[in-house]
């Protein structure tokens, strides 16, 4: 097929002849540094028999519009996580490809925006059934008042961040004065509003799950372990650093595995759950929950990535890896899915 991959880019004015030349830069060297994600998609594609585009997307997207136009793709694969360097607005690309009628891959603009917003999609879930956190948001300017129903420790996120953003020790707050301190934090550096949940002890669990209708694929459930004699329960949150700081995690004894053995009946209740949630936020094609599994076995969904991180060595690359697919079969399967969906439309 022909493919484009479209992403966001930091280069401004370039084509894809620049990105081509990037793209082999980054993978000859990838023995010693990881390319950036869409380079390694459109490298999987190629190596899976496909003629492959690159668009990069900054700000404009006529931009998008216009190289579509021209190059009339079988599919695009949506690799863009962020418009006008805004992650919140990552559904505009999506929205787009719809309002163009093009076949792409991932979430449609719905699921992206609902699965984001931290306490939309936590209602939705609390509506079909699934046990989320307590919660309570605050837009910026607003009172912080706390409903006495909500139970200390709380852990203050920005509302509409992924990957971890603005979340550090600091943020789980033990009472009021800690609490005002964090909000108003992420007041000011997210300029969003801010969302204060109960926090829940347990093993944090990430659920990957490829598929559509009633066919799905839960992948092999991977989990960030700490070492329990450099932390405490409340520090054991998957905090900006402990996600992406190497040296960190090396010195608090953090690392993402397959998951620990999980009881035959829990691990039933974790895809049961799961299943739904994935249906419940509309999400499409492939995307991952982060569940927390509590000492009485209690299944926590904190929260849905329509769009996850798909590069090689990470979660979601990793457990595919281990249910069969190497990266080049995983991006395949990504793309076979999503052409299905439309065939059988």
């Amino acid at each position: 097929m022909r493919i484009v991959v479209t992403f966001d880019t930091p280069y401004g004015g370039w084509d894809h002849p620049d990105h081509e030349r990037q793209m082999a830069t980054e993978v000859a060297a990838w023995k010693h540094d990881e390319p950036e994600m869409e380079y390694q998609i459109a490298d999987a594609l190629r190596a899976r028999g496909h003629e492959v585009v690159l668009v990069g997307v900054r700000n404009d997207l006529q931009y998008l519009v216009q190289c579509l136009g021209e190059i009339r793709p079988d599919l695009v694969f949506n690799a863009v996580e962020a418009f006008h360097g805004n992650a919140g607005l990552e559904y505009m690309v999506p929205g787009m490809l719809e309002a163009e009628g093009y076949r792409y891959t991932g979430s449609p603009p719905l699921a992206l925006l609902v699965s984001r917003n931290k306490a939309m999609s936590k209602k939705i879930l609390a509506y079909h059934g699934i046990r989320v956190p307590g919660f309570v948001t605050w837009r910026p300017g607003e009172t912080l008042t706390v409903p006495e129903t909500l139970r200390y420790p709380l852990i203050v996120k920005p509302l509409q961040s992924d990957a971890s953003a603005g979340i550090a020790q600091a943020s789980v707050v033990q009472d009021r004065a800690a609490l005002v301190e964090r909000v108003t934090m992420m007041h000011a550096r997210f300029d969003q509003p801010a969302i204060a949940e109960e926090f829940v002890d347990g093993r944090e669990l990430y659920v990957s799950i490829i598929g559509n209708g009633e066919s799905f694929d839960i992948l092999p459930i991977t989990e960030m372990v700490f070492d329990k004699r450099r932390s405490r329960p409340e520090e054991r949150i998957a905090t900006q650093s402990a996600k992406w700081d190497e040296e960190y995690r090396g010195r608090k004894g953090i690392r993402n595995v397959f998951a620990r053995p999980i009881s035959r009946a829990a691990r039933a209740r974790i895809e049961e759950i799961c299943r739904t949630a994935f249906r419940a936020l509309w999400l499409r094609d492939y995307a991952r929950l982060d569940v927390r599994l509590a000492p009485d076995g209690e299944v926590w969904v904190l929260e849905a990535n329509a769009n996850p991180f798909i590069s090689y060595g990470h979660d979601m690359a990793n457990a595919a890896d281990k249910a069969g697919m190497e990266y080049y079969d995983f991006i395949q399967r990504l793309v076979d899915e999503a052409v299905a969906r439309y065939e059988h439309a």
